[in-house]
């Protein structure tokens, strides 16, 4: 899991270094502020500044950091499959509503 793209997509040596089955980037959509800085936490995964500083502007309102989660997911959906991405793996955490408004953004619904 991981919120900012690493350079190495720039490679299509990233999705083909020996492995023997696909790769698939892991993406879960923001469901509260709270839950995703912990969950980053506890995985080792960082959060970028401006990501935090949107999650910390939009404070209480569930239904705004929904929905800023949905955007954010959709646009690192977009350049992971522009970048070669051979799929992709949603954590839903029972959040499947979420999911499928990112893959209706992606035309993929």
């Amino acid at each position: 899991m991981f919120f900012t793209m690493p350079t190495t997509f720039n490679s299509p040596i990233f999705w083909r270094a020996g492995c023997c089955a696909p790769l698939f980037p892991g993406i879960i959509p923001v469901a509260s502020a709270a839950q995703i800085k912990k969950f980053s936490t506890m995985c080792g995964a960082t959060l970028p500044n401006k990501f935090v500083s949107r999650l910390d502007s939009l404070g209480d309102d569930a239904e705004a950091v929904r929905e800023y989660g949905i955007e954010y997911a959709t646009g690192q959906c977009r350049e992971l499959l522009e970048r070669g991405a051979p799929g992709l793996h949603f954590y839903t955490l029972n959040k499947s509503k979420s999911v499928l408004r990112i893959l209706d953004n992606l035309g993929l619904g």
